[in-house]
């Protein structure tokens, strides 16, 4: 990826502020990627405005963050590229709530469909307006999300039935 500068990002996340004003935008960049934090009611606008006038064409990915003990807990990051000019944006956004709930992106970039369930499934943040928001890797009735801070590590006994074991084979 095409490294930015202090101050083409400068530049870059004012033509932002320009074209989407309503957001309230701050930005970092660090070894030579930029990120931009937005508020979580605007973080929809954003994002299909890079999509749709910066040509951020390709979704890498969408993460999430327990912040277990802050007010606003969970983080969600989207990972995009503009395969033109090569550049890397990281657009992030902190979320309210014990069960947040964000816009789904599926309209921007199809591949957010499984990236969404992931996220939900894993933390429980859902995503408004999803085609198929359903779990992905857990069963349906399964009531807890394992990449929060409060699961137990070793797991929740009797949560999931798990099959018999098999006896020991004899060594040959």
């Amino acid at each position: 990826m095409k490294p930015i500068s202090s101050e083409e990002a400068k530049k870059f996340i004012e033509q932002l502020q320009k074209n989407v004003p309503e957001a309230s935008i701050q930005f970092q960049t660090y070894a030579g990627e930029l990120t931009i934090v937005v508020d979580e009611a605007h973080l929809f606008p954003l994002l299909k405005y890079l999509k749709e006038k910066e040509g951020f064409n390709y979704l890498v990915d969408i993460v999430s963050v327990d912040h277990y003990t802050d007010e606003k807990r969970f983080e969600i990051h989207y990972n995009i590229v503009n395969l033109d000019t090569n550049r890397r944006i990281r657009v992030k956004s902190r979320l309210t709530g014990e069960y947040p709930e964000v816009e789904s992106v599926v309209s921007l970039w199809p591949a957010a469909n499984w990236y969404e369930r992931e996220v939900y499934d894993m933390m429980g943040i859902r995503f408004k307006n999803h085609p198929d928001l359903r779990r992905m890797y857990l069963p349906e009735d399964f009531e807890y999300y394992p990449l929060r801070k409060e699961f137990p590590q070793l797991g929740i006994p009797g949560s999931i039935p798990l099959p018999e074991k098999d006896p020991p084979k004899p060594y040959k």
